[in-house]
């Protein structure tokens, strides 16, 4: 272990004491306020955007429990409230907006009542000086880098009453051992690494993020162990390019040897992983995935748009033929693998011979899904500031022939599942019906069946029985 690797974990275990010792001091407060009121005081987190965000607000819940609050799922009655933002697209940050107009009448009702705003958006200056200037209310805003420094930020503010802001313009030391409820007792997301080295033209996560930054390869293997002892069958390792984990690290190691790692855990089932990018995935990850049987079918591989000239102008580092000789290989070497995607319609610049691009593409990869989005003008993203904007009328009418060429193709795969028996674990029971449960196979697909709730968290044999654009239907096969 190098001198600056044994500095990072004993400021990190200095840190994580000292917010441990905030978190004892609002347990107290709030021990004191049910003491008095006979009731706890009730905070409720609203989380944006990606499964990153998700695992982040797994967190903040967890501390908040630490301090002595109960979760409730409404709005109406919470004592406090988190939103974990996030400023992919401009509707999510509208939203939020939105949403703190109405929050002002819950402040207006209750000067304790705590209003908490956390996350990419807040990563951004505009965003906070509109929020000192019109949003004055707001109790606490931080961002993205210093989460583990939620108890001392809240502290501070129940002490002062006034209003605390916290944003770090880079990453420090990562702390780990944060405490943690998870939404689900049978799966559990994990942070590999954090924040991103690409700087795609559109995209404004480098630069709310940071620059990316691997956890060690044994925290990660003794967190999962922890999970799995603790009930967790399926782990989601996330980061925003996991396919360039360990580039970083001092003793250097890959994302393939990370998987065959946790592979080896006893008691774990399942192993997902997102995101990929195309340019980095490896020979050896492919070849991991089709040896190691824990590892999921599924592959979320974002093109973003099949025109090499537009990938290009986004700084995507590769062509539509590289990504196309991947896919292949990928179907050569998992025959039964799933490869999802992501498509944006619109970037700037965008001819109808590129869009005829993205729609070969379409066509020739046959992905098994997609998240398609059209495109949004990031505020300090290169993107922004590119001629030939497209018209949103244009684009538009490319988004919905964008729909038409890949849902077909979408059908036609799960139509080719029709008969088969499909691992599925067991999510939840079924929101429309409550005589039905639905879970995941393998390979991503949503599995409605027969069933009850004695079901969810175990991993049952279904035979799929018919199927729609978006979902396979199935029954449980007896033993």
């Amino acid at each position: 272990m190098s001198n600056a690797e044994r500095k990072e974990i004993l400021v990190s275990q200095d840190e994580l004491e000292l917010q441990r010792s905030y978190i004892e001091k609002v347990k107290a407060i709030n021990d004191y306020y049910f003491e008095t009121n006979a009731k706890r005081k009730r905070a409720h987190i609203v989380t944006f955007g990606c499964q990153m965000n998700a695992h982040d607000s797994e967190k903040l819940l967890g501390m908040l429990c630490e301090m002595g609050y109960d979760e409730t799922d409404k709005e109406e009655g919470a004592d406090l409230i988190v939103y974990n933002t996030c400023c992919v697209r401009e509707n999510a940050e509208n939203k939020v907006y939105g949403n703190l107009g109405y929050l002002k009448h819950f402040k207006e009702k209750s000067k304790d009542f705590k209003i908490i705003l956390c996350g990419c958006m807040m990563q951004q200056g505009t965003v906070v000086d509109k929020l000192k200037k019109s949003y004055r209310y707001v109790d606490i805003i931080f961002g993205t880098f210093n989460l583990y420094r939620f108890p001392e930020l809240l502290y501070t503010n129940i002490e002062t009453g006034g209003q605390v802001i916290d944003i770090w313009e880079e990453h420090k030391e990562i702390i780990e051992d944060i405490p943690s409820i998870r939404k689900h007792v049978f799966k559990s997301s994990v942070n590999i690494m954090y924040g991103c080295d690409n700087f795609c033209a559109y995209c404004i996560v480098p630069y709310v993020r940071g620059r990316e930054r691997s956890r060690a390869p044994q925290d990660i293997v003794n967190e999962i162990k922890s999970l799995v002892e603790d009930g967790v069958k399926e782990i989601t390792l996330l980061g925003q390019n996991v396919n360039s984990y360990g580039k970083k690290l001092e003793e250097k190691v890959t994302f393939a040897e990370l998987l065959r790692m946790i592979h080896q855990i006893e008691g774990l089932e399942r192993i997902k992983f997102m995101t990929s990018h195309p340019k980095d995935l490896s020979d050896e990850l492919i070849y991991t995935i089709r040896d190691c049987k824990k590892i999921s079918r599924y592959i979320h591989l974002p093109i973003q748009s099949g025109s090499t000239e537009v990938l290009k102008k986004m700084n995507r580092k590769y062509t539509k033929e590289k990504y196309l000789t991947l896919v292949e290989k990928i179907k050569n070497e998992i025959p039964d693998a799933a490869i999802t995607t992501d498509l944006i319609v619109g970037f700037p610049g965008e001819t109808e011979e590129d869009f005829n691009e993205t729609l070969d593409v379409v066509e020739k990869a046959r992905f098994s899904g997609a998240f398609t989005y059209i495109y949004s003008i990031r505020t300090g993203t290169p993107a922004a500031n590119m001629e030939d904007q497209v018209p949103e009328a244009v684009i538009s009418e490319r988004f919905n022939r964008l729909l038409q060429k890949l849902n077909p193709i979408v059908h036609e795969l799960n139509l080719a599942q029709v008969g088969q028996v499909l691992d599925v674990l067991v999510e939840e029971v079924n929101s429309q019906n409550e005589e039905l449960v639905t879970g995941r196979a393998d390979n991503n697909s949503i599995v409605h069946f027969k069933g009850n709730k004695q079901l969810i968290g175990n991993i049952v044999k279904v035979k799929i029985t018919s199927c729609k654009t978006f979902y396979l239907n199935g029954e449980l096969e007896l033993n």
